[in-house]
């Protein structure tokens, strides 16, 4: 079984899956640490900000980590948000019956009744350098970004609504 979180940014997917390991006690492949790899070892140009070209320089990759993972009967879960939309065109029914897809966002009115702790939030699982960029309208557009890609691609949205707790605990 492979368990693949993604969604829009500081809605939890990291807490997810760090829930998710602990209860299963299955690897997890986070893929920001794929994406600092590569930036960080000089094998790409890209930087951080790089969001739609990330996509096409990860996916690929983590697509075939994923395939690899199902044919050798291995549990993993992967966790990020440079999942393209239409990710499940790249796989086969063999191996869409092995993959457990969770994509989070949060609604327009959980941030704007929750922002700040939203933010107070953004380190509790790994250490952002920067998050000036969160503001209450960059969280509204992206999660509004993820959430209509994904519906318009056919995807389940596992939309924050009002309890966060509640919500994550669910997927479990």
């Amino acid at each position: 079984m492979v368990i693949l979180i993604t969604g829009a940014s500081h809605t939890g997917k990291t807490l997810l899956a760090q829930k998710m390991l602990e209860r299963y006690r299955f690897p997890y492949l986070c893929i920001d640490h794929l994406k600092m790899g590569l930036i960080r070892s000089g094998r790409t140009n890209l930087t951080p900000e790089d969001d739609d070209a990330l996509v096409d320089c990860l996916w690929p990759i983590v697509r075939e980590i994923i395939k690899t993972a199902i044919e050798n009967e291995q549990n993993l879960i992967v966790e990020g948000c440079y999942v393209p939309f239409d990710w499940r065109s790249d796989f086969t029914a063999r191996y869409l019956r092995s993959i457990r897809f969770i994509c989070l966002a949060m609604s327009d009115d959980y941030i704007a009744s929750n922002a700040s702790q939203i933010a107070s939030h953004a380190s509790d699982i790994e250490a952002r350098q920067d998050d000036s960029y969160c503001t209450v309208d960059w969280l509204l557009r992206e999660n509004r970004r993820v959430r209509e890609g994904f519906l318009r691609a056919g995807e389940p949205v596992a939309q924050i609504e009002s309890d966060y707790t509640s919500t994550i605990e669910g997927l479990l």
